[in-house]
């Protein structure tokens, strides 16, 4: 067990974590009756993992671009670069909105970080290793008075009572792409708005990401097994998962090269050819433009 060096965290809080494994006891129990009661809820700053928004927006009966404008706010995970998701408060102020006086009004289906509060997962991944390794942070606030409750349990079954292990196993192929992209910086580069796009797509507009997996240009191109395609583009939480799944693979096919999904020999050739002819035609029209600054310089419009 250790203490971090405020100046090296990975976030801005004036609360410094203590950094424990999922063996430590913990003293902690929100309920309702406590003083403390909503205090939470009523300022949030919630990051959303895909399968949050999942949740979410199934329990709202919502497709995911409408619950994405309704509750939902983009910020960047890094500058210039791939996208995250944050709860959006009610208008004008800084609570949930699914705060009521009863508590959570989506308690079976409410985000990880709500799960594990007072607990914080923080998860790492090495540049030259694949997988990513974690351990756990335990955040006392002033205004928290659960620590002060007479209950005693491990974190490790603490997870399992907030449901975490699932949220945890579902969210684990994003937070292994939005590690290994920022742990790999300038090998990677900055990535594109079309990269941009799809990423913010794929983890978390699940409706136009499954059009996308169903429609006819991803299909000449992806040669997705018959029944693989057919359980991931219902409309069950298991097709949806198997969805989600299945776009962790596909972005890091398309952004890191990790190639899982077959292409078809003959689309692949064909989109491998037209990438030849466009890099082909870029290097004509950079040609062409040096001739002419050239020509330019050599009469007399260099200054």
């Amino acid at each position: 067990m250790n203490t971090p060096d405020p100046k090296n965290l990975p976030f801005n809080s004036p609360v410094v974590p203590e950094m424990v494994e999922g063996g430590k006891v913990i003293q902690f129990q929100c309920r309702k009756g406590i003083a403390c009661w909503n205090a939470c809820c009523s300022n949030i700053d919630i990051s959303l993992t895909p399968y949050d928004i999942l949740r979410l927006k199934r329990r709202l009966g919502l497709a995911s671009a409408q619950f994405l404008q309704q509750y939902a706010v983009p910020y960047e995970l890094e500058k210039d670069g791939i996208a995250g998701i944050k709860l959006k408060p009610v208008a004008g102020g800084s609570a949930c909105q699914f705060m009521t006086p009863e508590g959570c009004s989506v308690y079976e289906d409410r985000p990880t970080a709500c799960r594990y509060y007072p607990v914080a997962l923080l998860s790492m991944r090495k540049q030259d290793e694949y997988t990513d390794t974690h351990s756990y942070a335990l955040v006392k606030e002033e205004h928290c008075l659960g620590h002060n409750e007479p209950r005693s349990l491990t974190i490790d079954d603490y997870r399992a009572e907030q449901g975490l292990p699932e949220y945890d196993a579902q969210g684990r192929g994003w937070r292994q792409l939005v590690l290994k992209k920022m742990s790999s910086g300038p090998t990677v580069g900055k990535p594109s708005v079309k990269s941009r796009q799809l990423f913010f797509m794929t983890c978390y507009d699940l409706d136009t990401f499954r059009a996308f997996v169903d429609s006819g240009p991803f299909n000449e191109l992806y040669d997705v097994p018959e029944a693989e395609r057919q359980a991931m583009l219902g409309d069950s939480l298991e097709a949806e998962q198997a969805l989600l799944q299945f776009g962790y693979r596909f972005l890091r096919q398309v952004l890191f090269g990790e190639e899982s999904i077959a292409l078809h020999k003959e689309a692949a050739e064909k989109r491998r050819e037209q990438a030849r002819a466009k890099a082909q035609q870029a290097e004509r029209e950079a040609a062409e433009k040096l001739a002419r600054e050239e020509d330019m310089r050599d009469e007399g419009f260099d200054d």
